[in-house]
C-alpha cells in the first residue's frame, strides 16, 4: 500500500476542507504541520479526540505547528459534526473548528498516504481510516508517524511531548531519553566527540559509568 516513509517530503495534494480549498504546502508554508486521520465523522472516540485537539490548538499554535484532520465524509458532514465536537467541549455548538478537516470521501488521499487499516470497515464493508499521525517539519518531510487502530484512541499530550522533542533535537545536537519531558536533562548524540560536546554545552556534560566501560550516556542540561 502506498504511504509515506520518515525523511519523505509530503504530496502537495489539493483538497476540499472546512476551511476552503487548500493545497497542502502552501497551507503548512513555512511552519511545522500535524495531520491526523480519522475512520468517519459522527464516530465516539473521533469526537473525543478532535474536542480535545480543538482544546490542545492554542498549545500548537505556540510551537508554530499548522494542524489539520481528516475523515472519509464530506464538507458538509463534517461542518455538522463539527457542531457535535464543539458541544462535547461545552462550548457554543457552531460549525467553526481552529483548525480544517479535509474531505476524503472517495478515500484517495487516504490510500495515497497509507492510512487505511485494513481490519476495519464500514456498513458498505468499505475500509476506514486508522487513526494516523503524521509530523511535518518546515522542510515539507515527514518528522514523525504514528499510527493506532480504529478502536484506539489518541494521546494528544504525548504528541505535544513529541513535537516538542522534535523541535529540540532538531535545532540542539542532543536526543531525548525514555519519558523526557520538556525542561527534563537531555543525552549528548553519539555523533559529538567530548571535545565537541564540551564546547557546545558549557554548562558540562555529565557521563554515567558502565560496567561495559563505555562512556556512551552523556547527559547535559536542556538547552537554551
Amino acid at each position: 500500500m502506498p504511504g509515506l516513509l520518515l525523511g519523505d517530503e509530503a504530496p502537495n495534494f489539493e483538497a476540499d476542507t472546512t476551511h476552503g480549498r487548500i493545497r497542502f504546502h502552501e497551507f503548512l508554508g513555512n511552519s511545522w504541520g500535524i495531520l491526523f486521520s480519522h475512520p468517519r465523522d459522527f464516530t465516539p472516540v473521533c469526537t473525543t479526540e478532535l474536542g480535545r485537539a480543538a482544546k490542545l490548538a492554542p498549545e500548537f499554535a505556540k510551537r508554530n505547528v499548522k494542524m489539520i484532520a481528516l475523515s472519509i465524509d464530506d464538507v458538509n458532514d463534517h461542518l455538522s459534526w463539527s457542531k457535535d465536537i464543539n458541544a462535547y467541549n461545552k462550548d457554543e455548538a457552531t460549525t467553526k473548528l481552529p483548525f480544517p478537516i479535509i474531505a476524503d470521501s472517495k478515500r484517495e488521499l487516504s490510500i495515497q498516504l497509507g492510512m487505511l487499516d485494513p481490519d476495519e470497515r464500514d456498513k458498505e464493508g468499505m475500509p476506514l481510516t486508522a487513526r494516523v499521525v503524521f509530523v511535518f517539519g518546515p522542510d515539507k518531510k515527514l518528522k514523525l508517524s504514528i499510527l493506532y487502530p480504529a478502536t484506539t484512541g489518541r494521546n494528544f499530550d504525548e504528541i505535544l511531548r513529541v513535537i516538542d522533542s522534535l523541535q529540540l533535537t532538531a535545532a540542539k545536537k542532543v536526543a531525548t531519553p525514555v519519558d523526557w519531558k520538556p525542561g527534563d536533562e537531555v543525552m549528548v548524540i553519539p555523533s559529538l566527540s567530548d571535545e565537541e560536546a564540551k564546547k557546545l554545552f558549557p554548562g558540562g556534560v555529565c557521563t554515567k559509568e558502565l560496567p561495559s566501560g563505555k562512556k556512551y550516556l552523556r547527559y547535559t542540561s536542556h538547552p537554551k
